[in-house]
């Protein structure tokens, strides 16, 4: 069994900084793509940003050049530092991922419980 575990969410003033970190628990093998997604009180989930197996990168236009996904080596946490944040930012922040683990057994869609992010002065 795999587990997404968010961490990091925090109050965080306007122009600052935040790391969010999204770590696997379990037999896992590999991290096929994992994704940031956000749900703002009274509006749809929406997505962040993604990184792939490959290390490819990509962002919602909201968060470009602001926002920085990254994963560790040993695939098994991936991070999204966020920078120059700003009140629209403020949202619950959850990982979602495909992942293998080391039977090779995929397991698509997975997801994480959450974590707050507050952007207020």
């Amino acid at each position: 069994q795999l587990h997404l575990v968010e961490s990091g969410g925090d109050l965080v003033q306007p122009g600052g900084s935040l790391r969010l970190s999204c770590t696997v628990s379990g037999n896992i093998f590999a991290i096929h793509v994992m994704n940031w997604y956000r749900q703002a009180p009274g509006k749809q989930r929406e997505w962040v940003a993604s990184i792939t197996r490959r290390g490819t990168k990509t962002y919602a236009d909201s968060v470009k050049g602001r926002f920085t996904i990254s994963g560790d080596d040993a695939e098994t946490m991936v991070g999204l530092q966020m920078n120059n944040v700003k009140p629209e930012d403020t949202a619950v922040y959850y990982c979602n991922g495909d992942l293998v683990d080391t039977l090779g057994i995929l397991h698509a869609d997975q997801w994480g419980q959450g974590t707050q992010v507050t952007v207020s002065s």
